[in-house]
């Protein structure tokens, strides 16, 4: 287990901050405050508009419901007609579409359909977008882990502040306003996107022509193939269900309730500093074998629920937060740069979209059971339910010798 977890160290270590890296950081990044900032303004925006919080749910789900249906067709798009191409259409589209959207809320009060239609539009925008990420930044930058671990913390960094800055310029401006503005961190990922270098706009090398259906099978096949990589993403399903689906539902809104709003708030940016921290961890700790380490990284995660299961005070419940968000964003790295570093190129976005689609389509059903089920069986047994369920997928991962056993690759 020692010689597991020994910091692999190479010299000279390869550049990360390259040109190329540079511009797709900012697209990444400026692209990923847009998606944080988007959910507020939108339950600003629909509330304002008189449609209350049935009208938000019928919009947020519009938003993710596409992206989770379209995923694994992006990823066929993505290795068809090249990741990078494919990226900066979407970029654009959704530019467009949320352009027309600040429109329709600045021309007055827009029917509700006019509202879901558009961000279902900007939810299917960002499903031709994902599985492109995985696949440009083994482009990009020769250590793949450091990439991964960077753009983390970018990811960790923009969670808490996109919310954030979104509500302050609602004191200051409109709905409308602040959609528009949103839509022009498209633009910039776009603009960045556009100009990158080592990224050919079209697809990887691919041996002969092949159908839709055919790209769409033999991702799947490839998928399949992988046993730690499916073995993965079945435990993951049953965390997100019983794990982090009604951790997040629960867990939520007990602190909002129980604690407070600023209370709430101090939780959250201790989560995205934690996930900070494990994206720095990860960019200079480098397992022999990543999986095992990282499902061990994944324990920590259990102190989330039970902070608010056990009622602690406040500060403490933050802690609880921060330390969860160091070992998610550990593994969060380790698996993503598992990935990308063992699946050939010209399949990987395919794959990608496979693997993600597999990890989300349980958390909605989680998060929306969780209220139900909570009102029988009470929230603090649910809670403590779901840490003993992140125990269990930590255990499951490590008894699985395709995970356990899988060796770092360089990258």
């Amino acid at each position: 287990m020692a010689r597991d977890v020994q910091a692999k160290v190479t010299s000279p270590d390869p550049p990360l901050w390259t040109a190329d890296f540079r511009l797709f950081f900012t697209a990444r990044t400026t692209s990923l405050l847009g998606d944080a900032m988007l959910p507020v303004v939108i339950t600003a925006a629909v509330l304002r508009a008189g449609y209350g919080a049935s009208g938000v749910g019928y919009a947020l789900a519009a938003l993710v419901g596409p992206f989770a249906a379209l995923i694994i067709f992006g990823g066929v798009l993505s290795d068809r007609l090249g990741a990078r191409r494919l990226m900066i259409v979407s970029d654009t589209a959704r530019l467009c579409f949320q352009a027309v959207l600040a429109l329709v809320f600045l021309l007055g009060t827009p029917p509700l359909w006019q509202i879901l239609v558009l961000l279902a539009l900007v939810g299917a925008g960002s499903a031709i977008f994902q599985p492109g990420v995985a696949s440009i930044i083994p482009r990009v930058v020769r250590d793949v882990q450091k990439g991964n671990a960077t753009l983390r913390i970018s990811e960790s960094v923009t969670t808490v502040i996109g919310p954030s800055l979104a509500g302050m310029m609602l004191v200051v401006s409109s709905p409308a306003a602040v959609v528009a503005l949103d839509a022009l961190t498209y633009a910039v990922s776009g603009a960045c996107l556009l100009l990158l270098h080592s990224v050919p706009m079209g697809p990887a090398a691919r041996h002969g022509a092949s159908s839709f259906r055919a790209d769409l099978v033999e991702g799947w096949r490839e998928f399949r193939a992988r046993t730690w990589l499916w073995s993965v993403i079945v435990v993951f399903m049953l965390w997100q269900l019983a794990g982090a689906g009604p951790s997040m539902t629960l867990g939520n809104s007990t602190l909002v309730t129980d604690y407070g709003a600023s209370t709430f708030g101090l939780v959250m940016s201790s989560l995205g500093a934690g996930s900070v921290l494990g994206g720095l961890i990860a960019i200079r700790f480098r397992p022999r074998h990543p999986l095992r380490t990282g499902a061990l990284s994944m324990i920590l995660w259990t102190l989330m629920p039970l902070g608010v299961a056990l009622g602690l005070p406040a500060p403490f419940i933050a802690g609880c937060y921060a330390v969860s968000g160091v070992g998610m964003a550990f593994w969060i790295v380790m698996f993503h740069t598992s990935v990308q570093t063992h699946i050939p190129q010209d399949v990987l976005g395919r794959v990608h979209a496979y693997d993600a689609a597999g990890s989300l389509v349980m958390k909605p059903v989680g998060q929306a059971a969780a209220g139900p089920l909570a009102i029988v069986a009470g929230t603090v047994p649910l809670l403590c339910v779901s840490a003993a369920t992140a125990i269990v997928a930590c255990v499951l991962l490590l008894a699985i010798p395709a995970v356990r056993d899988l060796k770092r690759t360089e990258g």
